[in-house]
Formats: structure tokens, C-alpha cells, sequence
């Protein structure tokens, strides 16, 4: 069970609109290494990982995540409340304003909608921790790149305090793949799996 704490985990107070920068922090809301798929990613995961320990780690990532998913649509939502026509041509906002106007949907910036397609799950442990590790340096890159194009200081602060936990989530899924790794009780995983030592 989930309990919703109603204020975000880092203020978002943007007073500046900008539907160019909102066009492209959108990736992070539903783009191929956002927050809505590493949400899901990780909160399907626990169903099939054995240990309990990591089954935690995933729930609590998870979880995060969501937070993080409403702070990148508070963030899109600042940016294009209160837009005028002209603002919304000058901005090449127009394409997305006209399927969404200025309703924040689970977009890449490419225009690409989101779907499961590029979330992994497989059941795996070693496969999905490492798949974990990946996506969360994604993620930093993602935010990387935002920071890169960004000017507005509103932004940036809670782009990086967002871009700083995928650098936590990231060591943690370190430290549980080391964990899965002397639970399985193998020297080198990748050489040999026990069920299939025959």
C-alpha cells in the first residue's frame, strides 16, 4: 500500500513560463529513460525478485519515482500555465499544444509517446538489477542534457536535486546487485548458472 504525502519532495516554483524548455523536459515525464517508466519498471520487478531485501529496494525506488514523475509534470505544468497564442508559435510548442494544449501527457521530447516497450523486466535478478544501474544512468544523462540547455534557475534546481537521486538510486542498485550476487553464491555469474550446471 502507498501513502501520499500531498507536497512534492522538492519544491517546484517556476515563474517564468517556457514552453520551448517544457518540450523537452517532457522526456523525463514519458520518454524512454523518464520517471514514468522507471517507476514501473522497478515496482514490477519486486513481484518476481526472491530476496526480500531487494524486493524493499525496488518498492522504495519505486515509489520515489512516482514523486519524481509529479514533479517533472509540476515542472511541465508551470512552465506552460497561462501561455498565449503567440508564445505557443514562437516557441515550436504548437504541435504538442495541439494534440495535449497544455495538458501534461507521457511524451518523449522526440514526440514519441510512451509505452512499456522500453522497460525491462525479466525476472532475472542479475538481469534486472543491471538493467536498473542502466536506467538510472540514463536518466542522469537525461538530466544532464536538460541542465545543458536550460537558463532559467527555477529549473535547474530541482533538475539537479532529480538528476542527484538517479546518482543514489544508482549506487543503491549497486549495492543490491552485490548483495544478489553472494546470495547466489557464485564466483562469476556471467560463467555459469547452478541450474544449468549439468
Amino acid at each position: 500500500m502507498f501513502v501520499y504525502e500531498k507536497k512534492l519532495q522538492y519544491p517546484v516554483k517556476i515563474t517564468t513560463p517556457n514552453p520551448k524548455l517544457a518540450a523537452l523536459i517532457i522526456s523525463q515525464y514519458g520518454g524512454p529513460d523518464g520517471e514514468l517508466g522507471a517507476s514501473l519498471r522497478y515496482l514490477s520487478q519486486r513481484f518476481s525478485m526472491p530476496y526480500p531485501e531487494l524486493k524493499g529496494l525496488l518498492t522504495d525506488i519505486g515509489t520515489e519515482e512516482l514523486g519524481h514523475l509529479e514533479m517533472i509534470g509540476t515542472i511541465v505544468h508551470q512552465l506552460t500555465r497561462n501561455l498565449t497564442d503567440e508564445q505557443i508559435k514562437e516557441a515550436g510548442f504548437a504541435p504538442y499544444f495541439v494534440d495535449h494544449t497544455t495538458g501534461v501527457y507521457p511524451t518523449a521530447a522526440s514526440g514519441s509517446p510512451w509505452n512499456a516497450a522500453g522497460i525491462g523486466v525479466k525476472g532475472d535478478v542479475i538481469a534486472d538489477l543491471t538493467e536498473d544501474l542502466a536506467a538510472e544512468q540514463k536518466a542522469r544523462v537525461t538530466y544532464d542534457n536538460i541542465l545543458r540547455l536550460s537558463d532559467d534557475p527555477d529549473v535547474n534546481n530541482v533538475i539537479k536535486f532529480l538528476r542527484a537521486r538517479e546518482i543514489v538510486h544508482f549506487q543503491r542498485f549497486g549495492e543490491g546487485l552485490r548483495l544478489a550476487k553472494d546470495k547466489i553464491g557464485q564466483k562469476n555469474i556471467y560463467y555459469m548458472n547452478p541450474a544449468f550446471d549439468k
